[in-house]
């Protein structure tokens, strides 16, 4: 009865540390959450509003837009690459201009989770985000 018990305790322990390491094996991820999409006074264009959160570690892959995007971080550090140009690293309260049609990715660098609010004035419904290779 008694190594019945041991062996239960053991297999508890076992089951907990492996748990935690699937915990931690988890992708890091980017999420996106639509704040405001309105059309504007310009025809066929559009602004859209969008708090984007990374993971600790997350990268945005490639991708451009049918306009231009304002990035403003809002908490945590960010590293964006903007066509082939040198990477530039934004902390909170920082902002960057992404002109139309500009491939970029963004990765969060630092420790901790990051945040940023993206601003877009782009083509009345066309697809938001365009993946590129």
């Amino acid at each position: 009865m008694k190594l019945n018990r041991i062996i239960v305790a053991a297999m508890l322990v076992a089951g907990t540390g492996m748990a935690l390491q699937l915990a931690q094996a988890q992708p890091a991820e980017v999420h996106r959450i639509d704040l405001v999409r309105h059309e504007l006074s310009v025809p066929d264009r559009e602004g859209i509003q969008v708090r984007v959160d990374f993971d600790p570690g997350a990268f945005a892959p490639k991708h451009a837009h049918p306009g231009e995007e304002i990035a403003h971080v809002l908490q945590g550090t960010l590293e964006y690459q903007l066509g082939s140009n040198p990477p530039v690293t934004l902390n909170a309260g920082d902002s960057l201009f992404i002109p139309a049609g500009i491939t970029h990715s963004a990765r969060n660098v630092g420790s901790g989770k990051a945040s940023e609010l993206a601003t877009y004035i782009v083509k009345k419904n066309a697809p938001l985000v365009l993946p590129v290779n």
